[in-house]
């Protein structure tokens, strides 16, 4: 009961501190991001050579003997393909790279690499992954990775025993990859440019254009939709571009969203936006417990009987249904998240709880905001 009161007295405290009544205050840079400057994700095939006998298995992984062969070849050695059964690849293992190229990168930069196993290796503690071609969607390199993984992890067993802390089939190598070639990025091409809204909303937009228009003059931006604003750069700022993009992502605007309440029954997290409204509403909620319980009982025979003493499990069933209660939630027209909370706290519900309720409240009309169950 202590515990129950706590967990109430705490999602309260937590919620009743969201119950401010203005709009919340942010920067354009924390809700928006310019159209085409993004990362782009590369992928490679590569090798992980100098594993202690957790590489791949030679029985079952034929594309590591190939990738092997086929790197020797590229290297001048000759090996006839008829001996591709005679090479041993227990301390290597075939690998996909990954890797996220940020924007405005440049030839020579240096960025971080995921490395995976494909195959059935144990560890890829103590391996190096040879020079890999990362290339991106048109099928063109711009980086080459290479280097000594690092795991944070370790596997170590035999025959009927083993440890494992952590994924040992999964590495980085910080600054493991050398960019080769740069996305070109029109930045400010024909004096404009679209910021493209993190969550989509009409007066989120709107908002953002009437700041900007009112530090630059009007019609500098336009909101095309409700998930982009254009903006046509003044001619004093055409030609510091860079300026003007810093100086614009730091007005702060008033920004709004959909209200919504957001649940997660597997964890039993609930999420109420400042905005929700609820219309008065009678609430009846009851708990339901089925208790099973399975007590053994010894059985024995008959004094001079023949038989064999047994042991039976003897089940029970308990079923016990607390005391449904009927609650007014009488909410007025500026009803707050904190409102909200307090009448629902009241009916002693705990948060598994009101997720079914808060379910029942959207299905009869009387929930005014959006409800997502994840």
């Amino acid at each position: 009961m202590k515990s129950r009161n706590f967990l109430s007295i705490f999602l309260f405290l937590v919620i009743a501190c969201f119950t401010f009544k203005e709009a919340s205050s942010a920067r354009i840079k924390d809700i928006a991001n310019l159209y085409g400057v993004r990362p782009n994700q590369l992928i490679g095939y590569g090798l992980v050579t100098g594993l202690n006998g957790t590489g791949d298995d030679m029985n079952s992984t034929a594309f590591t003997r190939q990738a092997i062969y086929n790197m020797m070849v590229r290297s001048g050695i000759s090996i006839n393909p008829n001996d591709l059964d005679d090479i041993r690849i227990e301390n290597t293992a075939a690998v996909m790279v990954t890797a996220s190229l940020p924007a405005f990168s440049r030839p020579g930069s240096l960025i971080d690499v995921q490395v995976s196993s494909m195959g059935d290796a144990e560890s890829l503690a103590g391996g190096t992954l040879l020079m890999t071609p990362l290339k991106g969607a048109d099928n063109n390199v711009y980086a080459v990775a290479q280097g000594a993984l690092t795991i944070g992890a370790f596997s170590f067993g035999g025959k009927t025993a083993k440890a494992q802390k952590n994924h040992p089939t999964v590495g980085r190598i910080s600054n493991g990859a050398i960019v080769e070639q740069n996305v070109p990025v029109d930045l400010g091409g024909n004096g404009k440019l679209a910021y493209q809204l993190n969550f989509a909303d009409f007066t989120t937009a709107s908002r953002m254009s009437e700041s900007i228009n009112a530090l630059y003059g009007e019609n500098t931006a336009f909101p095309h939709d409700s998930g982009t604003v254009l903006i046509d750069i003044p001619a004093e700022n055409r030609d510091n571009i860079v300026g003007f993009i810093a100086s614009v992502e730091k007005i702060e605007i008033d920004s709004d969203a959909v209200a919504r309440v957001v649940v997660n029954e597997r964890t039993g997290t609930i999420v109420i936006g400042k905005d929700v409204k609820l219309s008065t509403v009678a609430v009846s909620h009851g708990n339901l417990s089925l208790v099973i319980k399975e007590t053994p009982e010894v059985i024995q025979p008959n004094p001079l009987a023949e038989g064999e003493t047994a042991v039976v499990e003897e089940t029970s069933l308990e079923v016990i249904e607390e005391e449904g209660r009927l609650t007014v939630l009488d909410m007025p027209k500026d009803v707050s998240i904190g409102d909200i909370a307090t009448a629902l706290n009241a009916i002693g519900a705990t948060p598994r709880d009101l997720i079914a309720i808060f379910q029942a409240i959207k299905a009869s009309g009387s929930m005014h905001g959006e409800l997502v169950i994840l």
